[in-house]
């Protein structure tokens, strides 16, 4: 029998004038007879981490029964699509995180689980859990790591104990980072005043490509590109609309829907760059911490921060439940879209590892213990399908050492740690 099937590199590029972009894994990239397992394109787990201000109200969050046959609580009830994906710990505490002034360092300890009196100079303690796998698992992609935000100002993530790390809510600038790589600074300026699309400049090289592939290959090639033109239009149109707003005084935001996009703009960004390798390590914050922001598409007039503040009234506390199920929402629609992306055998949602919640349990009371937290994915071995609750005091680090290893980064030890979740 003989094998003349060709293979492409995992690291093929559509070159145009100022544009490099990326592929997803094709079967062409898999030389003939061979496991992927085997070749340079194996799949490896990526990472995530995506993180909620405020807390969950516990009673909305937390499922009634724990193992296989839990139930979705309110809060959770938009993942149900997803149930063997998913995993809801429950039961962890982040003594850390800890302080008499919550908000100052609620973001800085939810993946260091180190207050500031912890950190120091030099070692790793606050050295936050995206950066420590960047280290590890992030050298072999054209960006070690990816950290985006839905709002500035403050950041979740440090490279090392005293160095924050910025967070980009400019789908634009994450955007063309990825795709619009000229050779030039004349070149990459050229692109950014474009009103062209990317694509338009690796029309040949495509053309040059679908003549190497198969039908099979064709049509994934085509939907990504599909998938890429849609979020050019889409970060095109946000920015043109930012630029109509001036400068926002510190006030409550309005313009619901624009944030709703902004966030599905953000998380599809996320999903192309696992699409096609250029990160396996990203860390997403929806809204910052005493965020004043308005959620008028859940029908909630009053600022999140303020209400947050609940003061257990059943009127409140039903509002953030809308507020913390509209987060679930886009969660799942990111989810959806990552189990949509056909990778191998599978698809990337079955590659992935996404950490998903909070660092606050009560916000009324400012406290750290049980915060709400959830997997989503199934890399790495990843169980899903689950409720997992864990005895008092277990350290919320344990969770981080878990996901940190399936991911295949060797951390033995954040925070206050005793070892990785066997269950999960």
């Amino acid at each position: 029998m003989f094998l003349s099937k060709k293979h492409l590199s995992r690291r093929t590029l559509l070159k145009g004038a100022g544009a490099a972009i990326a592929l997803p894994l094709l079967d062409a990239m898999i030389p003939a007879a061979t496991a992927l397992a085997d070749t340079p394109a194996a799949v490896k787990p990526r990472l995530g981490f995506v993180y909620f201000p405020h807390g969950a109200i516990q009673q909305s969050w937390t499922p009634q029964a724990v193992g296989r046959d839990f139930q979705f609580s309110p809060i959770l009830k938009p993942l149900e699509p997803l149930r063997d994906y998913v995993t809801v710990v429950t039961g962890l505490r982040n003594k850390g995180g800890e302080s008499s002034d919550p908000h100052g360092i609620i973001e800085m300890t939810w993946l260091s689980c180190v207050g500031p009196n912890g950190r120091q100079a030099t070692g790793d303690a606050g050295v936050t859990a995206d950066q420590l796998a960047a280290r590890h698992i992030g050298q072999d992609t054209p960006m070690p790591s990816l950290e985006l935000c839905g709002e500035p100002g403050g950041s979740t993530c440090y490279r090392t104990p005293l160095q924050q790390l910025p967070m980009e809510g400019n789908p634009r600038k994450v955007f063309y980072s990825m795709f619009g790589q000229g050779d030039s600074n004349e070149e990459r300026r050229a692109i950014l005043k474009s009103q062209g699309s990317l694509l338009d400049y690796a029309q040949e090289a495509t053309a040059s490509l679908n003549r190497q592939l198969d039908a099979g290959d064709r049509a994934i090639v085509s939907d990504y590109l599909d998938s890429v033109r849609e979020i050019e239009r889409r970060v095109q149109k946000l920015w043109v609309a930012s630029e109509s707003f001036g400068n926002l005084p510190n006030a409550p935001l309005g313009a619901p829907d624009d944030f709703t996009e902004l966030l599905d703009v953000q998380f599809e960004v996320m999903a192309l760059a696992w699409q096609t390798n250029q990160t396996r390590v990203t860390t997403l914050r929806m809204a910052r911490e005493a965020t004043m922001r308005v959620y008028g598409m859940v029908n909630v007039t009053e600022a999140f921060h303020p209400l947050s503040h609940h003061g257990e009234d059943p009127e409140k506390l039903a509002k953030l439940v809308r507020i913390q199920a509209y987060h679930s929402e886009r969660m799942a629609k990111f989810a959806q879209r990552l189990k949509g992306m056909k990778e191998g055998n599978g698809n990337v949602l079955d590659n992935s590892i996404i950490l998903f919640g909070s660092n606050m349990a009560n916000s009324d009371r400012h406290n750290n213990d049980p915060i709400p937290q959830a997997i989503i994915g199934k890399g790495g071995g990843i169980k899903g399908g689950q409720h997992l609750h864990y005895p008092q005091d277990t350290p919320h680090p344990n969770i981080l050492i878990t996901v940190l290893q399936r991911a295949g980064a060797p951390v033995a030890k954040i925070g206050d740690s005793t070892g990785a979740l066997s269950e999960v």
